[in-house]
């Protein structure tokens, strides 16, 4: 079984008000869950949002990902300008090259680009599913509520899976 996971905007610009916390919480999931997919040699996208409006641009600091987070320099950096991730970007292309059987979602805003990017990969018969409490949301019942439509992954299946898997 192959396994990718995607790490969608969760960028300084965003960090502020009532998604610190929620942001704080899906960094602690999503780099628990970060060594299960590279020992595998599982695919780890960055997809990072570009906004010139909000001046959320490269060499920006607002464009940067939280410092919670680290990427490896092979993993690939996505920069996108659509809520979907997959809109005019190259996820599509580096997903087809692995063959993911499942690919895991993680992220900022639960109910705007994390589910954008859910219903993208459905689009392309891809599985995503939703690594719970790996979302982030300026409000608890948005984030509930994605999680509630969405297929949902615990760490502990995910961590079983993976480790499995190997």
């Amino acid at each position: 079984m192959n396994f990718a996971l995607m790490v969608i905007d969760l960028q300084k610009a965003y960090y502020r008000g009532a998604a610190k916390e929620s942001m704080d919480t899906a960094c602690e999931y999503i780099n628990a869950v970060l060594p299960l997919f590279r020992k595998r040699g599982s695919p780890v996208l960055w997809v990072q949002h570009m906004d010139e409006e909000d001046g959320v641009v490269p060499g920006k600091e607002g464009f940067e990902l939280l410092d919670a987070l680290k990427p490896e320099p092979a993993e690939p950096r996505i920069r996108k300008a659509y809520g979907n991730s997959f809109n005019r970007t190259d996820c599509a292309r580096i997903l087809a090259e692995s063959r993911p059987d499942l690919v895991v979602m993680t992220g900022y805003c639960a109910e705007h680009c994390v589910l954008s990017t859910y219903r993208g990969a459905q689009d392309l018969d891809l599985l995503p599913v939703i690594l719970r409490n790996g979302i982030a949301s300026g409000s608890r019942e948005n984030k509930a509520f994605v999680e509630g439509i969405s297929n949902v992954i615990t760490y502990g299946v995910l961590r079983k899976l993976l480790e499995s898997a190997s």
